[in-house]
């Protein structure tokens, strides 16, 4: 594998960073409690007050926790693996590793620009960066001349590309429904804003992994290069993540919060990405003596 000793070092402090920052969410302790605040919109929020993220509101907190177990659990120790297995040469090792990376990139750059400052900060300012660069210099690897090479004939690409344009579509609908009504009916900032600055989450979804979903799938129908490059890792990213929603959405349910049709939606999202995933794989030629 190509870039393999720098990929070796960022990928090794991902994990050794990403071990302390999911850690401290979830076993920091210590804070006033639950408590209200007034926004300078004017409106009463409740703030978690307890641990890392004792500044967050009561909404989101309990979600971010619910994360750090996916990313504890779930994503450190794919991100080990699919490492290993794509330092033997594999391909199926590398698009892993990328789809892994891409989740550490997305989940810290949302940490680092939704979440309230704490002592972790410089820990996602590193996070960030590390993911980013062992990120791209994992795509810089791959061979786009020959990758369409790897992939059956057989490969169902308007399944798996159809429900990539299908996801960006209804997530897409999904926060325009949040957005759009609160400009129609004059009142201009939705409630989710809460005490934060903006809707973070809906705004890069919107603006950048939507539109990522929609194109990739596009392009793997149309079976071009670059399709075969995005596909694969992005549905690894979008089964982790969609772990990661999962959680979220119980630890919501946990705390009284009303669920549906998330609770039912999220999950059935996330067992078609890791059945997406699954039939990509199975449809990857391995090279005789490895993918350089």
């Amino acid at each position: 594998m190509e870039y393999r000793k720098p990929i070796t070092m960022l990928s090794s402090i991902i994990i050794t960073l990403a071990v302390v920052a999911a850690s401290m969410g979830i076993c920091s302790t210590g804070g006033p409690g639950p408590y209200d605040i007034e926004t300078v919109r004017g409106e009463t929020v409740t703030v978690y007050g307890i641990g890392l993220y004792k500044h967050m509101s009561q909404d989101v907190a309990p979600q971010g926790i619910a994360q750090d177990y996916i990313t504890l659990l779930v994503a450190v120790p794919l991100l080990l693996l699919s490492l290993i297995w794509a330092r033997r040469g594999s391909l199926k090792g590398r698009f892993l590793l990328a789809g892994t990376l891409g989740y550490f990139l997305v989940t810290y750059l949302f940490y680092l620009v939704m979440g309230m400052y704490n002592v972790l900060f410089l820990v996602y300012v590193a996070l960030l960066g590390t993911s980013f660069f062992a990120f791209a210099q994992t795509l810089l690897s791959f061979d786009l001349s020959n990758i369409a090479e790897r992939f059956s004939e057989s490969t169902p690409v308007k399944f798996i590309g159809g429900f990539l344009i299908c996801n960006s579509i209804a997530i897409g609908l999904m926060w325009l429904l949040v957005a759009v009504p609160p400009l129609l009916d004059g009142s201009v900032i939705p409630g989710q804003v809460e005490h934060y600055t903006t809707l973070i989450v809906q705004g890069l979804d919107l603006g950048l992994l939507l539109p990522l979903s929609f194109v990739s799938g596009v392009l793997f129908i149309k079976r071009t290069p670059f399709g075969y490059l995005l596909t694969p890792l992005y549905f690894i990213f979008l089964s982790i993540l969609m772990a990661a929603l999962t959680a979220k959405v119980v630890a919501m349910g946990m705390i009284g919060q009303q669920v549906m049709p998330a609770i039912v939606i999220i999950p059935f999202f996330g067992v078609v990405a890791i059945i997406c995933s699954v039939l990509i794989f199975k449809n990857i030629r391995e090279p005789a003596h490895g993918y350089s």
